[in-house]
């Protein structure tokens, strides 16, 4: 479902520490280069639940934007079984401006359903996002929880075979969570694969059985949640880095 071989992934900057685009490469040249993720390998079986670990500016969040096609490697190879749906911070990508139902159909055609089919979709994906008279409204009206409400609802109409979580499921009411714990297990009960980062390790675990420990952007570790969790504490406790 997910085969990384030595992905990486680097961010150019500025002088004055602005991304540099490799468009923008051509009237600001970059003085800085710094690496999300580089040398990740490792592969996803059908049916695997897997947690991104380590501390925060790891690389977890670069991983999981990779894995969803937002970034491209810039060295390695990776192979990611479609479709994808991605929840990736808790505004999920939504534009600020345009409503809850104008967002829903903007993230379906992203998502690879043509207008029409997001248009004929959008009734379902308000329901299941429970959000009522909220659709309509401007998403900077949002709460984050709202807004995670939102972009799960649209993920779930992509049926997809791939599931990443990057801590917005955190941000959920408790109700509205186990709404999307019950679809993760769904997925991987049924041969889909789901990743998920997050600081609550205990949530992670209720849904991972693996779990990959980055440091620095490199794997520190894979194996058994309850071993990585191990090996990441440890490390957090003695201040080591790999």
């Amino acid at each position: 479902m997910i085969n990384a071989e030595r992905v990486g992934v680097r961010f150019q900057f500025d002088r004055h520490r602005r991304v540099v685009t490799p468009k923008a490469s051509r009237f600001r040249p970059a003085a800085t280069t710094t690496w999300g993720v580089r040398g990740v390998s490792f592969a996803a079986s059908a049916g695997e639940g897997i947690a991104l670990v380590g501390r925060s500016g790891s690389g977890k969040t670069t991983m999981l934007r990779t894995l969803a096609g937002v970034y491209v490697p810039d060295e390695g190879r990776l192979r990611v079984h479609r479709p994808v749906a991605s929840l990736l911070a808790v505004d999920a990508g939504l534009l600020a401006l345009l409503t809850g139902s104008e967002n829903a159909l903007l993230l379906g055609v992203l998502g690879g359903l043509s207008r029409r089919e997001s248009k004929r979709a959008l009734d379902a994906v308000k329901e299941r996002s429970g959000l009522g008279d909220a659709f309509e409204y401007p998403v900077s009206a949002y709460s984050q929880g709202m807004c995670a409400r939102l972009g799960f609802a649209v993920a779930e109409e992509l049926e997809p075979r791939v599931l990443l979580l990057d801590e917005v499921h955190e941000a959920l009411d408790h109700e509205f969570r186990e709404i999307v714990q019950e679809r993760a297990r769904t997925l991987i009960a049924t041969g889909g694969v789901v990743v998920a980062t997050g600081h609550d390790h205990p949530l992670l675990e209720q849904l991972c059985d693996r779990a990959i420990y980055l440091d620095n952007g490199t794997v520190a570790a894979d194996g058994p949640f309850r071993d990585v969790q191990r090996a990441y504490l440890e490390d957090v406790r003695t201040g080591t880095h790999h």
